[in-house]
């Protein structure tokens, strides 16, 4: 019979870490023969990811790109309603706890990406970088990888796009401000909610709020054209706060807004619950009742179109708030293509 542990852990968001959909056997931990500091706390593990491959193809029409790049599997901001947490599970760990702490680090992504470029069937188009992990998630102030692949694309002036939560994108702004002179880069900051209580809880490692607009305005500031995702919109927990966000993010200088309505997909499902009901035990019904109403009955609904926003009475009010309110603020409603015309191959010069 499976268990499942219910000890949530310092600066973690999951409080569970339930079996690997694909394993067969699932070594379980007893909380009851953990002492005091192994209640509190788990280490974050770095493993090596040896592929042999960097870009990702993706075929959905809900994403504006074809090639994402993730230098790592795993992220260490512990977003507990993060939608890649199952990805875990296809290396055999658990979508819960582990997704936070085992960590797999590309370290020949630079490598694997020039040599990408190099290939003569390489048509340069625009790259996303995260599309599944933060590409600035904490491990990237030491391992620098997501730095490396930008002077990738700088050398070879291929256009990147960029998602993230954390302030740590700021430090590359001399690299994305060479990208962005030939109008190569576009960064987004994603806001969830303004309030740090909430983001501690919810998003435990990434930037709070302010920090993130911190980003939007000093990338603005450097050239960077830069928008803000509100992403996700919890409904019933944080949908009020759109408006406020799209504002403040505006006067920061985001020139775009978006945003997504969050879905649990698979074991996220179990595992958002579990830390709804820790963190916020009255609002367990009012959240989940919306959640399903959005997804046709169930935490997930997959379908191409309507998986980013959902469907029904709560979705089309989600769409007319976001598109009222970015009118009124003056955000750019066209997002103008990326040129591939400055694209160069090192005529054989490889790193």
């Amino acid at each position: 019979m499976e268990r499942t542990s219910h000890v949530h852990r310092r600066g973690r968001g999951a409080g569970i870490n339930p079996a690997p959909r694909f394993e067969r056997f699932h070594l379980e931990e007893d909380p009851e023969a953990l002492d005091d500091e192994e209640r509190r706390a788990v280490p974050t593990t770095f493993l090596t990811d040896t592929s042999r491959s960097i870009l990702s193809n993706n075929d959905s029409p809900d994403v504006p790109f074809t090639y994402s790049l993730n230098p790592y599997r795993g992220c260490e901001h512990g977003c507990v309603w993060c939608y890649a947490r199952p990805t875990h599970e296809y290396l055999g760990f658990s979508a819960g706890v582990d997704f936070e702490t085992k960590i797999l680090v590309k370290e020949d992504a630079a490598t694997l990406l020039a040599n990408r470029f190099e290939d003569p069937k390489w048509e340069p188009q625009v790259i996303a970088m995260s599309g599944v992990t933060d590409p600035y998630q904490p491990v990237e102030r030491k391992r620098r990888i997501t730095r490396e692949c930008l002077e990738v694309f700088v050398r070879y002036r291929n256009p990147v796009g960029i998602v993230t939560k954390n302030h740590l994108v700021t430090r590359d702004i001399d690299l994305l401000s060479d990208l962005a002179r030939d109008d190569l880069a576009r960064v987004y900051l994603s806001v969830t909610s303004l309030n740090d209580e909430l983001t501690g809880k919810m998003e435990p490692r990434t930037s709070r709020a302010a920090r993130r607009l911190d980003a939007i305005r000093r990338l603005t500031d450097a050239g960077i054209p830069t928008g803000v995702m509100v992403a996700p919109v919890v409904p019933g927990l944080t949908d009020e706060e759109m408006p406020a966000i799209l504002k403040a993010a505006r006067e920061a200088g985001a020139r775009w807004a978006s945003y997504i309505v969050m879905r649990l997909p698979g074991a996220v499902d179990g595992i958002f619950r579990e830390w709804l009901e820790r963190e916020y035990p009255n609002r367990v019904n009012r959240v989940m009742n919306r959640v399903r109403q959005l997804r046709g009955g169930r935490p997930n609904d997959p379908r191409f179109g309507t998986r980013m926003s959902g469907t029904g009475q709560w979705a089309e009010l989600f769409n007319q708030l976001f598109r009222k309110t970015a009118s009124r603020l003056g955000y750019d409603s066209e997002h103008p293509p990326a040129p591939t015309h400055h694209f160069r191959r090192s005529q054989g010069e490889l790193f």
